[in-house]
């Protein structure tokens, strides 16, 4: 049974749970909000963060290593100190800059040699140095230190890819383990959770995920998906591999996705989310709803008096006029951004909530269903 977890009710494969940490208790299935480098881009706050429901933040290891320092941030007590937030950090591991930096980089057993995308300096990191940034930063969960294969990578290249990050899991964890121990070791609670790999061969994630989960990890994650193959092949390789990763342990789906991705993958037995897409879309003025997406830059609502969705509840919704906030993006302003970016995470941190409250009810099928069909409604 696991310390961390409480499965609290399956509906179907659809799961309610409980994920408890030394930064507080969150409820699953969670959408985790990403601020890559300590905030949201979009002049968003953990004040603001709070107030729109915000569970877990979810920053970058290799970011806040090459930017700032985590030495620096030690310094401060850690990244929650630094940027003042004190629900649960996720810090992914750097491996996903290992795929987005493949022009720049040499894997070998020992890790990764590659070039700052800021000033071009070499760095090294392997798995080792991954938890070692992470433990500086103290962050609630720690990512293991993985290589993410291309989706349609050739399979003997995945076969050793995935062999390689396995031997890396190990390190991760005895190197937790030591630093653990030590005395000025920010969280010595810090989870560490294991990551599935094998790109879209479901055989090799089936069988990585039977290993893995005999190392007893406090939760997994399924990496490596979106990244280049269909939404029929990856929910194909999550419905196949979920099912042999522990049921009292928490999953996450790590870089996923829209809000139809979110609930195919909790119909298949996960738990937690994270993705760029509302912040990134509402900075360019493209904004979710439950029927369906708008582009506030669209000329229709240049008179349009209404709130962006009726009902909602999040802070540009509750004063403000879509009218106004498209004429805050046409001119520039700052606040035009901010307000939908604001917008588009409430909009993801309340869909969770109201998928936890249908799984509650017994429900979640019926919700999907009908969920689906009003996202992809027309604009209006």
């Amino acid at each position: 049974m696991s310390e961390n977890f409480k499965l609290l009710k399956k509906d179907g494969e659809a799961r309610r749970g409980e994920l408890v940490t030394v930064h507080g208790t969150v409820q699953t299935p969670l959408f985790m909000n990403v601020g890559t480098v300590g905030a949201i881009k979009g002049a968003v706050s953990t004040e603001d963060l709070e107030n729109i429901g915000c569970q877990v933040e979810l920053s970058n290891t290799y970011h806040l290593h090459v930017r700032t320092g985590d030495d620096l941030i030690k310094r401060f007590g850690g990244l929650h100190r630094f940027m003042d937030w004190h629900r649960p950090i996720l810090t992914d591991s750097g491996g996903f800059q290992v795929f987005s930096l493949a022009s720049m980089r040499k894997i070998k057993e020992e890790g990764v040699t590659f070039r700052s995308h800021i000033d071009g300096h070499r760095i090294f990191m392997g798995p080792e140095e991954s938890m070692r940034i992470q433990s500086n930063l103290g962050s609630t969960i720690a990512m293991a230190f993985d290589e993410c294969p291309p989706a349609k990578a050739e399979r003997n290249y995945v076969l050793d890819s995935v062999a390689r990050t396995e031997r890396w899991l190990l390190r991760c964890k005895a190197e937790m383990e030591r630093l653990g121990l030590l005395e000025d070791t920010i969280n010595r609670k810090q989870l560490l959770f294991g990551i599935n790999q094998g790109a879209v061969y479901k055989d090799i994630r089936i069988e990585n995920a039977k290993r893995i989960s005999e190392l007893d990890l406090p939760g997994y994650a399924i990496g490596g998906l979106a990244v280049g193959e269909t939404h029929e092949e990856m929910y194909d390789v999550i419905e196949h591999t979920a099912p042999f990763l522990p049921e009292d342990k928490p999953r996450y789906l790590m870089g996923v996705g829209t809000p139809a991705n979110i609930l195919e993958a909790v119909e298949r037995g996960i738990d937690m989310f994270d993705c760029v897409y509302p912040s990134r879309n509402g900075r360019h003025g493209h904004l979710y709803t439950h029927y369906g997406k708008i582009n506030i830059n669209n000329a229709k609502y240049a008179e349009d008096d209404r709130p962006i969705e009726e009902g909602c509840g999040c802070p540009a919704c509750r004063r403000y006029s879509r009218a106004y906030i498209r004429h805050l993006h046409k001119a520039g302003e700052m606040l035009g951004l901010r307000l939908c970016v604001l917008h588009n995470l409430y909009f993801y941190n309340h869909l969770m909530e109201e998928i936890r409250y249908s799984i509650d009810a017994g429900e979640f099928a019926a919700f999907k269903k009908k969920t689906l069909a009003d996202l992809s409604s027309t604009e209006r």
